[in-house]
């Protein structure tokens, strides 16, 4: 049986206490807001309970971020796109965003198994004012367990509207693009960490961010594979490959905090369920 779960969460500001309001059908969860950072930023973690994505499975996730609240989104695991017997497996989010709201769109990981076919969409709406840290990161099979994506496709589908549109499609007999050194050259892991306004960049403003993700990527271990840039002045980005999630994450994570001190002036605070 296919499952289609829905889930809608709408992050307000009342007395500088970023609030969240959510409305679920079927199985797609947040548990309790946390605020580990003070009553200005609110911490959800988001729950798939049935731990991963079929054939014919639609998760739907809708976040708005109304003016003054900031929100923060994870996941307490990978998200797993299943092995499918033909139909495909779909994982769409959309995050609108008034002036003057942030949010962070940290998810962990989603793995593609062999023989899935999966669709993971992420569409952003930044009202002017808006800014937002968010990062993609996906693994190819599991090759540390010794079981590589041999069959199977991945469409992936990233877009910041009116500005920024990232598609593409994985095909495991693609040989050309996952081993070629123009590809992925053998790598199971790409990631992206994105820095997106909705008003232009100063252009100090995005350089600063550009600098402080090269200060990250420099000294890190996948420096030779990793790069950032800015392909327009409503967006900086990092990309890197990786043989696995884990340096990859790591790297994200370094340059989810240099971002958070140079746009916003705030810590290093990690989620409580990344220490879990």
């Amino acid at each position: 049986m296919a499952w289609h779960a829905q889930l809608d969460i709408d992050y307000s500001s009342t007395a500088s206490r970023t609030v969240a309001r959510h409305r679920h059908q079927g199985p797609l969860r947040i548990l309790q807001s946390l605020y580990p950072e003070g009553d200005a930023i609110c911490h959800n973690v988001l729950v798939h309970p049935p731990g991963g994505i079929v054939g014919g499975d639609t998760l739907e996730l809708a976040i708005s971020a109304a003016a003054g609240s900031h929100g923060l989104v994870t996941t307490p695991g990978a998200t797993r796109f299943y092995r499918s017997q033909g139909a495909w497996a779909r994982q769409h989010t959309r995050i609108r965003m008034d002036a003057g709201s942030r949010i962070e769109w940290l998810p962990q990981e989603a793995i593609c198994y062999d023989g899935c076919l999966a669709e993971n969409r992420l569409q952003m709406q930044l009202a002017p004012g808006a800014e937002l840290i968010g990062w993609d990161v996906t693994a190819l099979g599991l090759p540390a367990a010794g079981q590589p994506l041999g069959k199977g496709s991945l469409l992936q589908h990233i877009e910041l509207a009116g500005h920024w549109l990232e598609r593409g499609r994985i095909d495991a007999h693609d040989t050309r693009l996952l081993q070629g050194p123009l590809g992925l050259a053998g790598h199971a892991c790409m990631a992206t960490i994105f820095f997106c306004s909705g008003a232009p960049l100063p252009r100090d403003r995005a350089q600063q961010l550009l600098d402080g993700a090269r200060a990250v990527v420099d000294t890190h271990a996948l420096a030779t594979a990793a790069g950032a840039t800015s392909p327009n002045d409503h967006v900086v980005l990092v990309r890197v490959l990786a043989p696995l999630v884990e340096p990859a994450m790591d790297l994200l994570r370094q340059v989810r905090v240099a971002w958070r001190r140079h746009a916003w002036q705030l810590s290093a605070q990690a989620p409580r369920i990344w220490s879990t």
